[in-house]
């Protein structure tokens, strides 16, 4: 979409699991100049029990959805590894997207996007048309944290402590899943709230008895460009609630994140969500979509493909440098 409009952008949701549900319903309720007009799953029960609420229609595949002449943009909310050729898809169709993360499963993947994304911004002499799902960096606190980081009052940044700790998970997910699937969160705001790039990562697991348990934590500490040291931990199974918790201490100061423990983390970042899918519409109203991007997606997935590495190895894992492609200036 190059040019502003001035009508309600008309969404597609592909993927109605609980992440597209509570999209469906925030965009619905929440987002001025937003109308959900078709949605897609392979469940197509569930996806008829979810749009008829809002007044969609169900379209029986991926691509109809993507293609259909009263979708505008689209939000991609299906498993992890349907993201990529979806999102290419997109691209392909120059349709406007808002992916989930992870962007793709591999770093090889994300590449492409990139990729793909800049071929056709060149080719069309447009914009970008990707913006990855990173909803922390629209939570007010994040944002107000950001700000204490950079603002002078607590000197240069040294040391960053992310915590991220789910009440139970039962999917059964490997170390391997919890670096891609849920550190890789961590992964983009320690870009973000740093502006810096990570250079190196060592990661372990917590070994019960000689032996990592399943939901046990994985813990990475991070070396930044500019010298400030990363230390993250994600436990998946911690029983007590959802708690998400972010530490910058600074050469003359520190602040945090507020001690906030919820049940789950549609209820932390209720709030993140709504601001992330109000500023997106506004923004492909405008024109271009500017919240986190293909190459935000990308350089996560290269970190936790090194973090990812680091596990296999048990040693420290350089993360390879990209020249960043002026799209993305």
């Amino acid at each position: 979409m190059s040019h502003p409009r001035s009508d309600p952008l008309r969404v597609g949701v592909i993927g109605t699991g609980a992440m597209g549900r509570d999209h469906i319903a925030t965009l619905d309720r929440y987002v001025a100049r937003a109308r959900v007009t078709a949605v897609h799953d392979r469940a197509t029960e569930l996806a008829d029990k979810v749009a008829a609420p809002v007044g969609a229609r169900v379209l029986a595949t991926p691509d109809a959805l993507i293609d259909a002449e009263d979708v505008d943009a689209v939000l991609v909310c299906s498993p992890d590894p349907t993201h990529l050729e979806l999102v290419l898809h997109c691209l392909e169709a120059g349709v406007p997207v808002l992916c989930e993360k992870p962007l793709a499963v591999t770093a090889d993947g994300t590449a492409q996007v990139v990729a793909a994304e800049t071929a056709l911004a060149q080719r069309r002499g447009g914009g970008r048309l990707v913006q990855v799902g990173f909803m922390r960096r629209y939570d007010p606190a994040y944002v107000e944290l950001k700000r204490d980081v950079h603002d002078g009052s607590q000197g240069d940044p040294v040391l960053l402590h992310c915590v991220h700790r789910n009440p139970s998970n039962h999917t059964g997910m490997t170390p391997e899943q919890v670096v891609g699937n849920a550190m890789v969160h961590e992964l983009d705001i320690a870009r973000w709230l740093l502006e810096d790039e990570v250079v190196s990562v060592s990661t372990r697991t917590v070994r019960r008895g000689g032996t990592w348990q399943p939901g046990d934590p994985v813990v990475a500490w991070l070396d930044t460009a500019a010298g400030a040291l990363v230390e993250v931990e994600v436990f998946v199974n911690a029983g007590y609630g959802y708690d998400v918790r972010c530490e910058a201490v600074g050469s003359t100061g520190r602040s945090a994140l507020p001690d906030l423990v919820g049940p789950d983390f549609q209820t932390r970042f209720a709030d993140a969500y709504r601001l992330e899918l109000q500023q997106w519409t506004e923004a492909v109203l405008a024109g271009e979509p500017t919240g986190p991007s293909a190459w935000d997606g990308h350089r996560a997935t290269v970190v936790a493909t090194a973090c990812v590495e680091s596990l296999r190895t048990g040693r420290p894992v350089e993360v390879p440098t990209e020249p960043r492609p002026a799209l993305y200036a």
